[in-house]
């Protein structure tokens, strides 16, 4: 059993990424203050600069968060298919809403933030690179080049369907995932 010390040390950390999670969700990276995110944590500020040194830190490992929680292999052992990487990103979107929502708040407003912004388009070659595997394992007459193309074509439009459920809750995410992904499959 951990010391108390760590297991509180663990419990702040956990408070206080939820509460940064939510505060970009909710008031974008603008309203997402150090005084803010300690509010809404219920802790003081000496306990945030504890654990991070910077409000930048706290987003970065909430950006962390929200990359990790859409891909469905971490290890990258290469063996995700199309349908694994499309249903992975519908899971995202479906069961935690806050997450979603920075993961897309994040892509858009981190334009202003080079270090966010690099992390950003990282991850986007990352996942476009994913999917364009994918694209050759089940269809290996693509040329890389064919499946590039096609893999960053499918990853905007899924990108565009997860703004559209930021903006409306009721947006069908899984529907209209498994139609991008129907069609991406008679395409290959």
């Amino acid at each position: 059993m951990p010391p108390m010390r760590y297991k509180a040390g663990i419990e702040t950390r956990d408070k206080i990424l939820a509460a940064t999670r939510l505060l970009i969700a909710t008031d974008g990276l603008e309203g997402t203050t150090i005084k803010a995110i300690c509010n809404e944590a219920g802790i003081l500020p000496g306990s945030f600069y504890n654990l991070f040194d910077s409000k930048e830190q706290a987003i970065l490992s909430v950006v962390r968060q929200a990359i990790d929680a859409v891909d469905p292999d971490l290890a990258h052992r290469g063996t995700d298919t199309l349908a694994d990487l499309v249903e992975a990103y519908v899971r995202f979107m479906e069961e935690d809403d806050n997450l979603a929502s920075v993961y897309i708040r994040i892509a858009f407003s981190g334009a202003n933030n080079s270090d966010l912004r690099g992390r950003v388009l990282r991850h986007h070659q990352g996942r476009v690179g994913r999917f364009a595997a994918a694209m050759q394992r089940s269809a290996p007459e693509l040329t890389t080049e064919q499946a590039e193309r096609r893999a960053e074509t499918l990853v905007s439009a899924l990108n565009g369907i997860a703004l559209h459920r930021v903006l409306d809750p009721d947006f069908d995410v899984a529907w209209h995932a498994r139609v991008l992904l129907e069609d991406a499959a008679a395409v290959t």
